[in-house]
């Protein structure tokens, strides 16, 4: 694939993640990966190892603006009773000189701690949120 202008690279700026269907305006960036889970196989006859994939891995985070207690509302009541909410999070990248948008869901989302408190003066305050995922699809993909 040639690209025709460095302006078909996406831009953050127009990236935006939904929470069960809610937007979350205060996400500033998204991150989720797929890594595959691998043992290493030592064969005979051979100096390099190989290696045979035995699972697959979701981890994410969303780094949020602090503008309001969002996560503590949705994961405080269950962190106390012990119990392991489980969200939808959608991230749609549309850059508008892209070659189109693109949109991932994922799910099973489960969050893996809460911050309570995290300020410091003169900083903007910010809360990251990391999570484990346990399926993934594309819903929209860029093609040049």
């Amino acid at each position: 694939m040639k690209i025709d202008s460095g302006k078909r690279v996406c831009s953050g700026v127009w990236g935006s993640i939904w929470l069960d269907g809610e937007q979350v305006g205060e996400c500033y960036g998204a991150q989720a990966k797929v890594t595959a889970d691998k043992e290493k196989v030592v064969m005979a006859g051979r100096l390099m190892d190989s290696h045979k994939v035995l699972g697959l891995s979701g981890t994410g985070s969303l780094k949020l603006h602090k503008v309001s207690s969002r996560m503590g509302q949705l994961l405080s009541q269950a962190m106390h009773d012990g119990s392991d909410p489980r969200f939808t999070v959608i991230s749609k990248l549309a850059d508008p000189d892209a070659y189109g948008a693109e949109r991932v869901a994922l799910y099973n989302v489960s969050f893996d701690d809460l911050t309570l408190v995290d300020f410091e003066a003169k900083q903007l305050g910010k809360v990251e949120c990391p999570f484990t995922f346990e399926d993934f699809e594309y819903l929209d993909q860029i093609t040049a």
